[in-house]
């Protein structure tokens, strides 16, 4: 959702008009119109008024990101990072096994060969 749908979207579910938003800003309602036809962004400071005004973060009221739901994401990376790190070193374990099972196997099949080798010739 953009901007300015979203500060529709938050004044609208207050119950305001435009021209009330506008009044507690210090804006017109054509001010507020405008922002909400996506034809002109209110300055820093009145952004900080909308947020604090909807009781939300700047990021939500810019970007739409709940800041709780960026912090669980991040915690979320944490924790996939971390399992793919397990995953490769499980990984890099199970591949030191399967060298020293393919060196045993090989070792034994020698030692068969060997004892074939040796009966059939001196059988």
């Amino acid at each position: 959702m953009k901007f300015n749908e979203r500060l529709m979207a938050l004044r609208k579910k207050q119950g305001l008009s435009q021209e009330e938003l506008g009044f507690e800003l210090g804006v017109s309602r054509q001010t507020v119109s405008k922002w909400e036809l996506g034809q002109s962004y209110p300055d820093f400071q009145r952004l900080v008024l909308l947020a604090d005004y909807f009781g939300i973060s700047l990021d939500e009221l810019v970007h739409g990101l709940d800041v709780g739901d960026v912090r669980a994401l991040n915690e979320s990376e944490k924790q996939i990072s971390s399992i793919y790190s397990d995953v490769e070193g499980a990984k890099a374990t199970m591949r030191k096994y399967i060298r020293v099972l393919l060196g045993i196997g090989a070792a034994v099949l020698a030692f068969f060969a060997g004892t074939v080798c040796y009966a059939v010739l001196f059988a």
